[in-house]
C-alpha cells in the first residue's frame, strides 16, 4: 500500500526553494527571449482539471505540434471531454505552513560513484524486473574548457565512429562535461573516435583512443553569457496519489529565498511546468511555457489538481517526452534541469508511446539534466528508471528519507549506500548552487 500522507509538502519544498529564490534573482530588465512566452502549449484552459477522458483517438501526437521527432510508433491521444470541475483545491485539503513536517531527503549521484552504479546494475538485472535498459558501460567523459581553465556552457559535441558516422550530438553542462556511452550505440566502431566541439562558430576536433575514457578538450570561446541563464521545468505526476503534494504546490508555506539570494550566482531564471497523468484520465498532460514571471507561474499552479491515475504506473513516458520537445528552452549558454517528481514508473506495456530511454538522449542532446524526486511508495521498477534517467542525463537521484512511524528521518528502502542527508530546501538549493558554481568566477 503506497503511503502517501509522508509527502504532503515535497512538491512545495522543491517548488519554492526554486521559484521564490527566483523572485530575488531575476534581472527585470531582460527582454525577448529571457522572457518566454509563458502560457499552456497544449490546452485552451477552457476545460477543468477533473473528469475522464472521451474516445481515443489513434495517430495523434504532441510532437506534431512542438514540431519534434516522433517514435516509430506514435502514441494513443485521448480526446478531452468538456469538463467544469473547481479549479481550486478547498481549505480541507491544503495544510498550513505551521503544520508542516521537516521533511529530510537524500542524494546520489551515480555517475560520481561509477562502480557502485554498475553492482547495482547488474544486482538489478537478477530480478527480472522489466524496464527498457540502456548499456551504459564504457562511459566516457568528455570536458570543455576554454584557453582560461574555464568551463565552456552550452557547447556541441559531436562524436564519430572510426567510420566517420555521427552517432552522438551532445551539448556541455555548466561544468563543460558531457557523457558519451559508445556501448548504446550497436553499430558504433570502437576502433577510435573523433569528438569534434563547436561554439561561436569556433571548432575543434580530436581522435581519441578507445581505452582512454576521460577526453579534456580546449576551446578558445566564452566560457557563458552573464549572467547565468537558468530553465527550470518542473515534471508532475498529477494523478490523485499525488493528490497531498498537489495541493501543497499551492501553498505558500516555507519561504528559503534566503538560501537563493546568498548564492554567489545571479542567474536569470525562468520557470516552466509539465502536469501528466494516464491513458483513460481527461488529459494525459499539459505543458506550461518557460516564463520569469514567478506570480504568472504559480497563479497557473494554483489551478491543477491531482486526479485519474487508477493503477499504479503513469504516462511518464509522454510526459517527459513532452517536457523536453514541447517548451522553449533556451539551449545554448543556458543550465537547463528538469525536477520530475513522480511516485510511480512510467507504463512500459502501450504499444504506441513514447520511450523513455530515447528521450533521455534527446535531454543529453539538449544539454538538459534530469533530478528526479521519487516520493514515498515508488518500487524498485520506479528506482531503477529515476535512476537511469538521473544518470544518462547527467543528474542526481534525489529521494524522501524516513524515520521511526514513518516520520521525516534518515533512513530510505531505495538501494543506495553513502548518500547525504539534507533537509528538503536545503537539499534543492544544493542541487542548484552546485550546477551554478562552475560559472561563478566571473560574477
Amino acid at each position: 500500500m503506497r503511503n502517501k500522507a509522508s509527502t504532503r509538502q515535497i512538491c512545495a519544498l522543491v517548488f519554492l526553494a526554486l521559484s521564490l529564490g527566483a523572485c530575488g534573482l531575476m534581472d527585470p530588465i531582460l527582454k525577448s527571449e529571457d522572457e518566454g512566452s509563458g502560457g499552456w502549449i497544449d490546452w485552451n484552459g477552457e476545460d477543468g482539471w477533473s473528469g475522464s477522458a472521451g474516445m481515443v483517438a489513434e495517430g495523434e501526437s504532441l510532437a506534431a505540434k512542438s514540431g519534434a521527432e516522433a517514435p516509430a510508433a506514435e502514441p494513443l491521444m485521448e480526446l478531452e471531454e468538456e469538463s467544469y470541475g473547481a479549479d481550486a483545491v478547498g481549505e480541507s485539503e491544503t495544510l498550513r505552513s505551521d503544520q508542516a513536517p521537516n521533511l529530510r531527503a537524500g542524494s546520489v549521484d551515480d555517475n560520481a560513484e561509477w562502480d557502485d552504479y554498475l553492482l547495482y546494475r547488474l544486482r538489478f538485472a537478477e530480478w527480472g524486473i522489466d524496464v527498457h535498459d540502456v548499456d551504459v558501460t564504457g562511459r566516457h567523459t568528455i570536458i570543455v574548457s576554454n584557453t582560461q581553465g574555464q568551463p565552456v556552457l552550452g557547447a556541441e559535441v559531436t562524436v564519430l565512429d572510426a567510420n566517420g558516422d555521427h552517432f552522438a550530438r551532445l551539448t556541455t553542462h555548466s561544468d563543460g562535461s558531457v557523457l558519451f556511452f559508445p556501448n548504446a550505440y550497436p553499430d558504433f566502431d570502437l576502433q577510435a573516435m573523433e569528438i569534434v566541439v563547436a561554439k561561436d562558430g569556433l571548432e575543434v576536433s580530436q581522435v581519441v583512443d578507445q581505452d582512454t575514457r576521460e577526453h579534456a578538450i580546449t576551446l578558445d570561446a566564452e566560457s557563458s553569457t552573464q549572467p547565468v541563464r537558468l530553465d527550470v521545468h518542473f515534471l508532475i505526476d498529477a494523478t490523485g496519489s499525488m493528490s497531498d503534494e498537489i495541493a501543497q504546490l499551492k501553498e505558500n508555506m516555507i519561504a528559503v529565498s534566503e538560501q537563493i539570494e546568498a548564492l554567489p550566482s545571479n542567474p536569470n531564471v525562468r520557470f516552466g511546468m509539465t502536469i501528466y497523468r494516464d491513458r483513460g484520465d481527461l488529459f494525459i498532460s499539459r505543458t506550461f511555457d518557460f516564463t520569469p514571471d514567478v506570480a504568472a507561474f504559480t497563479e497557473e499552479l494554483a489551478r491543477v489538481q491531482a486526479d485519474g491515475g487508477g493503477d499504479y504506473p503513469e504516462s511518464l513516458n509522454e510526459g517527459l517526452h513532452n517536457t523536453i520537445h514541447l517548451p522553449e528552452w533556451r539551449g545554448e549558454d543556458t543550465v537547463s534541469l528538469i525536477f520530475l517528481l513522480a511516485d510511480a514508473p512510467p507504463h512500459l506495456d502501450y504499444a504506441q508511446d513514447y520511450d523513455y530511454a530515447a528521450d533521455v538522449f534527446a535531454a543529453a542532446e539538449m544539454g538538459i539534466k534530469i533530478y528526479p524526486l521519487a516520493s514515498s511508495g515508488l518500487d524498485d521498477q520506479g528506482e531503477y528508471v529515476l535512476r537511469q534517467l538521473a544518470q544518462i542525463s547527467g543528474g542526481k537521484f534525489l529521494f524522501l528519507t524516513y524515520g521511526a512511524g514513518g516520520a521525516p528521518g534518515d533512513d530510505t528502502t531505495h538501494h543506495v549506500d553513502d548518500y547525504s542527508v539534507l533537509s528538503l530546501d536545503e537539499l534543492v538549493v544544493r542541487m542548484v548552487e552546485e550546477e551554478l558554481a562552475p560559472l561563478t568566477f566571473s560574477q
